[in-house]
């Protein structure tokens, strides 16, 4: 199980905007469900296979304390870590005891009432994308470059431009600049789409391989395949 955690949290938690997880599981499939605040980045998660011991539909809150759990060296080889159950034989709980069974915690866990009212599923509804490729290392690295030199922007706009995906900051009327995100691109872009900056480096900067894709009425999507599992990060737009 503890693969499985720290994936999650590698995967949520440390996108810095990420506290609660909603978790469906059944006998063939587990499924993650996350969102940030007013919805800015929704992300849908499909573990590549089921987890036994996340039967059911039950919360992950206060993943910055899990996160911290599980960074104790006390928790490595030897040690137990298990589910615990009500007494419905719903999951309650995540127990953490070490080898020596002398450094215990009890991680608890949202009941399925009160995470159905906080963390909303979401499909994306839309079939086709304009724009799609797998981001280079060197593309993140340059959009990390640009966004320091440009750090009171709070979002970049996309365009194609002669096949090329270009990121822009600013404007005509304040400090701007543009760099090419993407070489060259099947699609086109009919508008100019704003997207938050930081989410979406944090967000190309996670474990595992990309793919980018936009489409042009106004979502962005990023998965992300961590080896365990698919992740999807869906932003629309921004309007201003």
């Amino acid at each position: 199980m503890k693969d499985y955690l720290q994936d999650i949290i590698r995967h949520t938690s440390a996108l810095g905007f990420i506290d609660l997880i909603k978790i469906v599981g059944t006998d063939t499939e587990t499924k993650l469900y996350a969102s940030s605040d007013k919805q800015t980045v929704m992300i849908n998660g499909t573990f590549k296979n089921p987890i036994a011991d996340f039967i059911g539909t039950f919360g992950m809150p206060n993943l910055g304390k899990l996160r911290t759990i599980l960074s104790f060296d006390e928790y490595g080889e030897g040690s137990k870590i298990s589910m615990s159950y009500n007494k419905d034989n719903l999951p309650e709980s995540i127990h953490f005891e070490n080898k020596a069974g002398d450094f215990v915690n009890d991680y608890r866990l949202m009941k399925k009432e009160v995470v159905d009212d906080q963390v909303k599923i979401f499909e994306y509804k839309g079939k086709t994308w304009d724009v799609e490729f797998e981001p280079s290392v060197k593309s993140i690295q340059r959009l990390t470059s640009q966004s320091k030199v440009h750090s009171e922007e709070e979002t970049f706009t996309t365009r194609v431009t002669d096949g090329k995906l270009y990121f822009d900051f600013g404007d005509v009327t304040t400090h701007n600049g543009n760099f090419v995100f993407q070489e060259s691109v099947t699609g086109t872009l009919q508008k100019k789409l704003k997207w938050p900056i930081q989410h979406v480096i944090s967000i190309l900067n996670l474990d595992g391989n990309k793919v980018f894709r936009i489409n042009g009425q106004g979502a962005l999507e990023i998965t992300v395949d961590s080896g365990l599992t698919n992740y999807s990060y869906l932003l629309p737009a921004h309007m201003k």
